[in-house]
C-alpha cells in the first residue's frame, strides 16, 4: 500500500540508467534498494559510497530541486561538526529514465538504524545523543530563527493536525487518555531560549547503532534553527526511562524544555501513528510506543 497519493517508484533498472547518462563516472557502479521505513524518499546503494535519494510524492520539479539544494547546503554545514558520522552531499540528479523529479546522491553512512538495533535499554547511548544534540546546538544560528513550517515553533499550531490524529486514531489508541495529555501540552509557552540549530527528525530510522552506542544520524537535510526542545524528541522515541534519565542530565534540560520536548515526541508520534498504519506498519508501531512512553512517563516535568 502506497504512502502517499501517486506516490512515485524507481528500479534499479532506471536508477542505472539515470547514472550512466548523468553521471558516467559511475557507470560500472552496483546498484542496490536499500530496504526502508523512509516515508520522504526511495533509497537506492551506488556502489559501496554513495547513495541515491528519489523523492517519494509527486510535486512541481523546480521545487523539487529548490528542496534538494536546501538540503545539500544544510548536511553540507552540518559536515564535520560532530564526531558521529553524517552523509554529505555529492551531487543532485535531473528527471530521466521515466522518473519525473529531481534526485541527490550523498556519501553512505554505514550501520544498523534503531529500528533494528533498538539501543532503548542503553545509558551509553543515550550520553551519546546528548552529546550529538549538544554538538548541533554548538553551531551559530548566524541569526537564523525558526520560521514556520514543520515543528519546532509554538506547539499551539498544530492543534488542528491534533485535532485530526486524535479523531483519525479510535480503534488505534486510547483516545481519550491521548486527548487529555494533548489537553496539558497544547498551551506549553515556548520559552525565552533563543532558538538553535537542531537535527528535526531524530526518529529510529534516521539514527544508527554499533554495539549499543550512537554511531551515525541521517536524513540531516533538516539540520536548522528551532526551539532547542525539538531534539529532545529522541528522548521518548528512542529511550526507555532510565536511559532517557541520564539523557536529561547529560544536557541538563530545566522542566519547561523537557515538557516542550515531550510535546514534540507527542505531535510526531500521534500523527505518524494512525497516518501510517496500513501503509508503513514499521513507523507506526514505533509511534505508538513513544506514545506510550510520553504517557507513563506522567506529566514530563519529572527527572
Amino acid at each position: 500500500m502506497d504512502m502517499h497519493p501517486g506516490q512515485l517508484s524507481i528500479s534499479p533498472a532506471a536508477v542505472r540508467e539515470l547514472v550512466a547518462d548523468q553521471f558516467p563516472q559511475w557507470r560500472d557502479l552496483p546498484v542496490v534498494a536499500v530496504p526502508s521505513q523512509g516515508t520522504v524518499n526511495a533509497i537506492v546503494r551506488i556502489g559501496d559510497r554513495l547513495t541515491a535519494r528519489f523523492p517519494l510524492e509527486p510535486r512541481e520539479p523546480e521545487a523539487v530541486r529548490r528542496w534538494l539544494e536546501d538540503e545539500a547546503a544544510a548536511a553540507a554545514e552540518l559536515a564535520g561538526r560532530t564526531r558521529f558520522a553524517t552523509p554529505e552531499p555529492v551531487a543532485i540528479g535531473a528527471p530521466g529514465a521515466g522518473f519525473p523529479l529531481p534526485w541527490a546522491v550523498q556519501t553512505w553512512v554505514p550501520g544498523t538504524d534503531a529500528v533494528h538495533a533498538d539501543p532503548g535499554a542503553s545509558v551509553p547511548f543515550a550520553r551519546d545523543l546528548a552529546e550529538f544534540v549538544r554538538e548541533l546546538r554548538s553551531v551559530p544560528t548566524r541569526g537564523r530563527a525558526f520560521t514556520g513550517g514543520g515543528m519546532g515553533g509554538r506547539i499551539a499550531d498544530h492543534a488542528e493536525w491534533m485535532a485530526t490524529s486524535l479523531d483519525a486514531s479510535r480503534g488505534l489508541l486510547d483516545v481519550p487518555l491521548m486527548r487529555g495529555l494533548w489537553a496539558e501540552m497544547i498551551d506549553l509557552p515556548r520559552g525565552p531560549e533563543p532558538d538553535v540549530m537542531n537535527h528535526s527528525d531524530l526518529i529510529p530510522g534516521n539514527v544508527l547503532v554499533a554495539d549499543g552506542r550512537l554511531s551515525g544520524v541521517l536524513d540531516v537535510g533538516g539540520f536548522r534553527a528551532a526551539d532547542p526542545a525539538l531534539d529532545l524528541v529522541g528522548a521518548w522515541h528512542l529511550l526507555e526511562e532510565a536511559p532517557r534519565r541520564a539523557f536529561r542530565e547529560s544536557l541538563g534540560c530545566g522542566d519547561p524544555e523537557w515538557a516542550r520536548g515531550r510535546a514534540w515526541a507527542f505531535v510526531q508520534a500521534m500523527g505518524a501513528a494512525w497516518y501510517y498504519r496500513e501503509s508503513n506498519p514499521g513507523m507506526s508501531a514505533w509511534a505508538q510506543r513513544t506514545l506510550r512512553r510520553i504517557a507513563a512517563d506522567g506529566r514530563g516535568d519529572a527527572a
